[in-house]
């Protein structure tokens, strides 16, 4: 995929309107909101700076959290603007609206090199309905659209397709990276190509674990999404977190996922795999057992993998190139249960630094896992979207890239 980049428009003193990702939780500090995490922020410095170079006027737009058309004190930009103008080293200003008289006049009056931080657009019903009337107004006084909001380029929204129809559009340096990245993930992996998948449900990732199946040599099984699987090799599961049945409202259709999965292991027999071994608890007691001879007794639920299982899992990492990992291994946010995710993180650690392998990793909790037991630079890429990564990767057009791409 070939996109529409920085580099191919003349910015030279244009007005841009930078669509940013900076969809960030905050959290209450001695009183004050500050952004739980500034990842986002940082990925998207390169392309700011770039854009002052070109002296640029920058209108930063984003929307945070889901107000529903109302507005939410706790959900302005306000602590994103700070945060920014801190790791930028350049002032932000800030308005609390988004279009209207005083916006157009703000913008009117800015100079090159000044950058004004919007107020969350999801204030507004019109944005989640791409109502085109005020994707217009999001558009004027602005010259072109550069868009680095990856994380939702899958959403049809006013600041999304919206604005792209009515301003030329670019792509900032981190949403080109995203692409290159995930592009070649999915084109040309390095072989031996393995992907771990787990977290809690099986249905946000059907579509990506279908497509990954096609090209990878391993998929490896773990969290809640392994109790699936193994429920459909006929695993007793005690009280154990299962998503057996799933209901697409808009589909109007329910997905029986221990029947896909029975379908998988069919197909994919030699290739996928699931735990040997689960770690298990009943609120009290913590212990493992070997799966294929054991079952979970009732009031004992699986929480993440066991042992053996985090021997062959390490040992699969280690003889791979290429190495891609969404969702963890168990119910992380209890050190009784993160041994299975730190072996992987410490597994795709050596893939990265010692065997010179491509190691890539995705999702929100995957993140908050790497980060609190280690480094987010010990990996080739960290992907900052959840929902679009797995869309992409499962082979769907994203559509607010569709202005961007080269025809």
């Amino acid at each position: 995929m070939k996109l529409k980049i920085l580099q191919s428009v003349n910015l030279k003193e244009k007005t841009i309107l930078y669509r940013a990702p900076y969809d960030i939780d905050v959290e209450e500090v001695n009183g004050v909101l500050e952004l739980a995490d500034d990842t986002r922020i940082k990925a998207t410095l390169p392309t700011l700076q770039y854009l002052l170079k070109e002296n640029c006027r920058i209108i930063i737009l984003s929307y945070v959290g889901r107000p529903d058309g109302v507005v939410v004190e706790r959900l302005r930009t306000n602590p994103h603007a700070k945060r920014l103008a801190e790791l930028l080293n350049h002032p932000v200003a800030k308005i609390d609206e988004c279009i209207g008289s005083l916006v157009d006049e703000k913008i009117n009056n800015m100079h090159a090199g000044d950058i004004l931080m919007l107020e969350n657009v999801r204030f507004h019903a019109e944005e989640m309905i791409d109502d085109d009337e005020f994707a217009k107004k999001l558009c004027i006084g602005k010259d072109l659209v550069v868009f680095d909001g990856f994380p939702q380029a899958h959403r049809i929204h006013a600041s999304t397709t919206g604005i792209e129809r009515h301003l030329p559009s670019v792509a900032g340096f981190y949403l080109q990276h995203e692409v290159e990245i995930l592009t070649n993930l999915i084109e040309n992996p390095a072989r031996p190509f393995t992907v771990l998948i787990g977290g809690a449900k099986i249905s946000d990732k059907v579509d990506a674990v279908n497509n990954l199946l096609k090209m990878a040599d391993k998929v490896l099984i773990g969290g809640a999404v392994a109790n699936v699987f193994l429920k459909a090799q006929g695993r007793d599961l005690g009280s154990s977190f299962i998503e057996d049945v799933f209901v697409d409202e808009k589909k109007r259709e329910k997905k029986d996922w221990i029947v896909y999965a029975k379908e998988i292991l069919q197909k994919y027999k030699d290739k996928v795999i699931c735990p040997e071994d689960v770690v298990i608890s009943d609120g009290v007691t913590v212990r493992n057992i070997d799966i294929s001879i054991e079952r979970v007794p009732k009031g004992w639920t699986a929480l993440d993998i066991g042992p053996k299982t985090q021997k062959l899992f390490t040992e699969m990492i280690l003889k791979s190139k290429t190495v891609f990992w969404a969702g963890p291994m168990g119910k992380f946010e209890d050190e009784k249960f993160i041994l299975g995710s730190q072996a992987i993180l410490n597994a795709m650690k050596n893939v990265s630094k010692n065997l010179s392998g491509e190691t890539i990793i995705a999702g929100g909790d995957t993140i908050d896992v790497a980060r609190k037991y280690g480094s987010l630079e010990d990996y080739s890429h960290v992907s900052l979207a959840g929902g679009a990564t797995l869309e992409f990767l499962a082979g769907k057009e994203l559509p607010a890239l569709e202005s961007l791409i080269l025809e």
